[in-house]
């Protein structure tokens, strides 16, 4: 069997976005990769409605949130940002592999009632899930 490969998501906060594509990957793409995600300003908590979003379609994210400085010394095999500010922010050290950029509107900026706000999350859930499947899919 060969290795799995190693993605980092990186966003500003890590408490949306690259939380979601963590859990999405670790949960969809088990056999061939093993994800992680930071923040470059860390916000330091996963924010309710992500996790929400993740586990209406049954994924129950037990992740935490992280800063990359975690990931110095680390090497990923890809690293994705996942919003315009962590592209332009992300430490250089990061970009040992591939890296790749999605860019997604932040949830937590969302506004309206409650049940819009859930479905801005579920919207990039959502398009977390399409857009990992035509990158992970063809590996790296």
């Amino acid at each position: 069997m060969s290795r799995k490969h190693t993605v980092l998501f990186v966003c500003t906060g890590n408490s949306c976005r690259s939380q979601m594509a963590e859990a999405i990957t670790n949960h969809r793409f088990t056999e061939q990769w093993q994800a992680e995600s930071a923040g470059t300003r860390l916000k330091g908590f996963i924010h309710p409605l992500a996790l929400r979003a993740l586990a209406e379609i049954g994924i129950n994210h037990q992740g935490r949130s992280k800063s990359v400085d975690e990931f110095q010394h680390a090497a990923f095999d890809l690293v994705v940002t996942v919003c315009d500010s962590a592209a332009e922010e992300c430490p250089t050290w990061l970009g040992h592999g591939k890296t790749f950029h999605i860019d997604l509107p932040d949830p937590e900026k969302a506004t309206g009632t409650d049940e819009e706000v859930m479905a801005v999350f579920r919207s990039i859930r959502d398009s977390l899930i399409t857009q990992l499947v035509d990158l992970l899919d063809k590996g790296v």
